[in-house]
């Protein structure tokens, strides 16, 4: 931090010079998948990892941010990366920008390039960190396929004010002659990806004209020019996975991955803190009857997508725990959870300075409609809202911050 204290400042100067001091590892990647959006990144990216997975090939795969440790951004064919092989990376890239000026998103996005060309795979899935246009992870020239999920309005500081301009962002991955999967897009979206792939002359393959998903009889029926597949619905729960496992199968499909991989993709996909179920460790395993659900959402578009998965669940009165980052939509994610929820507890994100204070987002809550108290401790919260309702079903949400720190406290490790 020291040698560039602004956390974000979107631009590609100093990578492209520190990964021509590390002899260009992006140009020596395994084919790479890349992946931008706004919301169902994570999601897509996991479930083309379990497809690929599933038919045996070795895969690298970069994600951000991380929830409990940082390790969890690396995965090396298939591992996550140990301490020593991170250690050791990072003090090469270290040494290798010779003390100029470097963001944290950078130098690490560099380890990870670098360590990726250390091990043979047969793919490397690249997630973008924000937008794309102007992000750390868009110096791979030509990837065998770009896909950009579902945009809508968040980091609006940094991208643009309107869903437009943020799709011109995310846009700014599309490469001449590389095929773009696209997900399903608000008009203002679509319009500016479509324009931006028309300029450069990347062939695009769009939910809704391209390929379509959707759910019959519990099953979810996935359709495009080369046929139709009849599959398991998704393994992660949610209405809004659905159009997740479309991309992820469009992708697949595009690389000439078979049924078995689509079947792969979407039943053994793992990503936590997306509407996860908290079973066991310290901060459940005391509890009387309760759900205790996690999920890092935190913008209008996930707020949405958390009350669509509410809604599908069977019906049991849910009481949220919640906390957010003061850059956030407090009221545009919490308006759309509201109507499922009997209260919300607001707790301030520990270690976070940029946190919305718990008396600030419980007036949110109340302002939604929510009967809304205030919390610190997130054991003592769930004890206490267990002791008053102890059949309910307890959310936790508002922020990847906090479900990192869900996640360490209930580490049955620790």
């Amino acid at each position: 931090m020291s040698l560039h204290p602004k956390v974000i400042d979107l631009t590609l100067d100093r990578v492209r010079r520190l990964l021509a001091a590390l002899d260009n590892p992006q140009d020596r990647l395994p084919p790479v998948i890349h992946l931008a959006g706004t919301n169902g990144k994570g999601s897509t990216q996991a479930m083309i990892r379990a497809g690929m997975e599933g038919v045996g090939h070795v895969v690298h795969a970069y994600t951000s941010p991380h929830l409990a440790k940082f390790h969890e951004r690396i995965r090396i064919a298939g591992t996550l990366i140990s301490e020593q092989a991170l250690t050791e990376k990072l003090d090469a890239c270290y040494a290798a920008n010779n003390g100029e000026t470097i963001t944290y998103f950078e130098i690490t996005t560099c380890a990870a390039l670098q360590v990726f060309t250390e091990t043979q795979a047969n793919y490397t899935l690249l997630e973008t960190g924000m937008g794309g246009r102007l992000d750390v992870t868009n110096v791979v020239d030509r990837p065998a396929a770009c896909i950009i999920t579902p945009v809508d309005l968040d980091h609006q500081h940094f991208l643009g004010d309107t869903l437009a301009k943020i799709a011109f962002e995310k846009a700014g991955i599309l490469k001449r002659g590389v095929t773009a999967i696209v997900g399903p897009q608000q008009d203002d979206a679509l319009e500016v990806i479509e324009r931006q792939a028309e300029k450069v002359g990347a062939p695009l393959l769009v939910h809704g004209q391209h390929w379509h998903v959707n759910v019959e009889a519990e099953r979810l029926i996935y359709q495009d020019e080369t046929g139709l597949l009849d599959l398991p619905l998704p393994n992660l729960p949610g209405p809004h996975q659905i159009q997740n496992a479309g991309a992820a199968i469009a992708t697949l499909r595009y690389l000439g991955m078979d049924e078995i991989a689509c079947t792969a993709a979407i039943t053994q996909a793992y990503w936590p803190a997306r509407m996860q179920r908290l079973r066991t460790g310290p901060l459940v395993e005391n509890l009387a009857s309760n759900e205790v659900w996690l999920d890092g959402g935190h913008n209008p578009a996930a707020g949405r997508a958390i009350a669509g998965t509410l809604a599908s669940l069977a019906k049991r009165e849910t009481h949220i725990i919640c906390g957010m980052i003061n850059t956030k939509d407090v009221k545009g994610f919490l308006a759309p959870i509201a109507t499922h929820c009997a209260s919300l507890t607001a707790v301030t994100i520990p270690n976070e300075p940029n946190a919305v204070p718990a008396p600030d987002l419980a007036n949110f809550g109340r302002s939604c409609g929510l009967i809304s108290f205030e919390g610190v401790n997130i054991d003592q919260v769930l004890r206490d809202i267990s002791k008053r309702h102890p059949e309910a079903r307890i959310l936790i949400c508002g922020s990847l911050y906090l479900a990192g720190h869900v996640l360490r406290e209930n580490d049955e490790t620790a």
